[in-house]
């Protein structure tokens, strides 16, 4: 928040927040696997932060490619763009830098992170928890779970300045449930309903995984309409966090993470992570747009689901930002 704070009153309130949410998404998943921060200031281990960056970005672009022997297996064993050789080299990489992170760990084994909680359940079931299975963990969280949360975040930030009178109900209620002199904490949110019900809205409206990596329509179609089905959900156009207020049972229409053995072992993660960071902007600062107009919602579709262009709001510091930060 100190950082946002700053680059406001630095370009006239205006901040470009893609950039900024998902170095937090990244520094909050790497603290919590490693102890460690890779992105934005105070970095630790800079050569190793500017790698980990490095490999990250790669992932990215390589999950825009097509591999034409995925679509043509008679044309696998010929890499003509380099594309299989690239990957190869990037995953030998990547697995040497895992491999240092647990060894480093286990020279350390103090460490209150979730690389030392599996070396502990390695120890006990060896079987289940070998180096390669570990390392597998980290790399799926640390891609599935960053880029995921700071794409959704955005169209959270998108909806709610379309939709001023929510903004406003959401400050509200946190300035009566929290006050103004502490920022919103893990424990907190268990009681703030309507910044949930806020979040499985725009998880409602604005999918960022909609689709499996592997599959693209051909031309716009409509596959069921489950999401915004007139029958399902009253109003379903229109940014309504209201609608999770009244149970499970309306919770339960939309499952962006999945359901059952094969949902999205992140969930749980990345709805405190979108909680926490999306509370925080509406406890600490007033939001507008930078040209007063309503925010174009045009999308683009690779992996995820995200806005055309990286979003500029206008932050103000509100009047008690030092007393909720400090």
């Amino acid at each position: 928040m100190k950082r946002v704070s700053r680059v406001s009153e630095e370009n006239a309130g205006k901040v470009e927040l893609r950039s900024m949410i998902l170095d937090l998404t990244f520094n909050i998943v790497m603290t919590m696997l490693a102890g460690k921060r890779h992105y934005g200031e105070d970095v630790s281990e800079l050569e190793d932060a500017l790698q980990f960056r490095d490999m990250m970005n790669q992932y990215a672009e390589f999950a825009k490619e097509t591999h034409l022997g995925d679509l043509f297996p008679i044309l696998s064993n010929i890499d003509y763009n380099g594309f299989v050789k690239r990957m190869k080299t990037l995953s030998k990489n990547m697995d040497l830098f895992l491999q240092r992170l647990i060894e480093e760990h286990r020279a350390d084994r103090d460490r209150n992170t979730m690389v030392n909680h599996l070396l502990a359940l390695q120890e006990t079931q060896p079987q289940y928890y070998t180096d390669s299975i570990i390392k597998g963990l980290i790399l799926i969280m640390a891609v599935a779970g960053t880029r995921t949360s700071a794409a959704s975040l955005e169209w959270a930030i998108c909806n709610l300045l379309n939709n001023r009178h929510v903004l406003e109900k959401a400050k509200e209620k946190l300035d009566t449930q929290l006050g103004q002199d502490h920022l919103i904490e893990e424990q907190d949110i268990s009681k703030l309903h309507y910044l949930q019900g806020i979040i499985s809205e725009n998880l409602r409206l604005y999918p960022v995984a909609a689709m499996l990596v592997p599959h693209v329509a051909s031309d716009y179609c409509t596959i069921g309409g489950f999401l915004r089905d007139p029958q399902v959900w009253d109003d379903p156009l229109n940014f309504k966090p209201e609608r999770f207020l009244n149970g499970k049972a309306e919770a339960y229409k939309v499952m962006p993470f999945g359901l059952g053995r094969r949902s999205c072992p992140g969930e749980s993660l990345a709805h405190r992570l979108m909680t926490l960071t999306l509370g925080s902007l509406i406890q600490c600062f007033d939001w507008d747009t930078v040209d007063g107009k309503e925010i174009n919602m045009d999308e683009k579709v690779a992996t995820l689901m995200s806005r055309v262009h990286p979003l500029e709001v206008v932050f103000k510091a509100r009047p008690d930002l030092d007393n909720i930060i400090s």
